[in-house]
């Protein structure tokens, strides 16, 4: 194990010790690397679902939110046995969840867009809108096609995929897992630990399963 990690370890001890610029350097630097780090963990988990054959969007939220996101869950679990409270533990992992949500889909559309209008609409793009709709109507030109599928070619359109589903089998095993939480704090004093700890952790686990069955098989149009 020590082998396989020695390049991930040399790559994150370049990050500056926090008693330097009063931490400003360690942050900065650890928040480029995590996000080199997370493009890399993206690009091989495509490239590993185009090879066993799996979908981009079942890629994404099985291979590439593990990645992810197991690091929360030790950041959790740190917070959970130095804090008193769970406070710290639930608050890492919806904290987490709201800055990929309204920051990381956030930013890099409006990366996107300002990109998108300064260079103009992609040609490819527009073709590829044109190609998927020219057997209704061939006497409309790609600009037509691109206005009536798409939208302006002044700002960026990205098309809706099948991740409707998704998000809302997400939304709903979220707020089950919420709800546990809360008769948790009421009927045992306490979110984490205690009593009934293995059930939550499997009723936990079946909320995570069940979100991941639907996805795909909606993914898949089987259901």
């Amino acid at each position: 194990m020590h082998v396989l990690n020695v390049p991930w370890k040399l790559f994150v001890a370049i990050v500056p010790p926090t008693s330097l610029g009063g931490g400003f350097p360690c942050f900065w630097v650890a928040i480029i690397e995590i996000g080199i780090l997370t493009g890399l963990i993206g690009d091989l988990a495509n490239l590993l679902g185009c090879a066993i054959g799996l979908k981009n969007s079942v890629v994404a939220i099985t291979l590439v939110a593990l990645g992810t996101s197991l690091p929360d869950t030790f950041a959790s679990r740190a917070a959970a046995l130095g804090d008193p409270t769970a406070d710290a533990a639930i608050g890492n992992v919806t904290g987490s969840n709201a800055v990929n949500v309204f920051l990381g889909l956030g930013l890099s559309w409006m990366a996107g867009a300002i990109y998108w209008v300064a260079k103009g609409a992609d040609p490819a793009y527009i073709a590829r809108a044109h190609a998927e709709t020219s057997t209704a109507d061939a006497s409309k030109t790609i600009a037509e096609y691109y206005s009536l599928t798409l939208g302006t070619a002044d700002g960026l359109i990205v098309p809706a995929g099948a991740l409707g589903t998704s998000v809302v089998t997400f939304c709903t095993c979220g707020v089950l897992c919420i709800l546990t939480l809360l008769a948790r704090r009421v009927l045992l004093g306490g979110e984490l630990g205690l009593s009934y700890r293995w059930p939550t952790f499997v009723f936990f686990v079946f909320l995570w399963l069940v979100y991941i069955v639907i996805s795909a098989l909606t993914a898949y149009e089987v259901m």
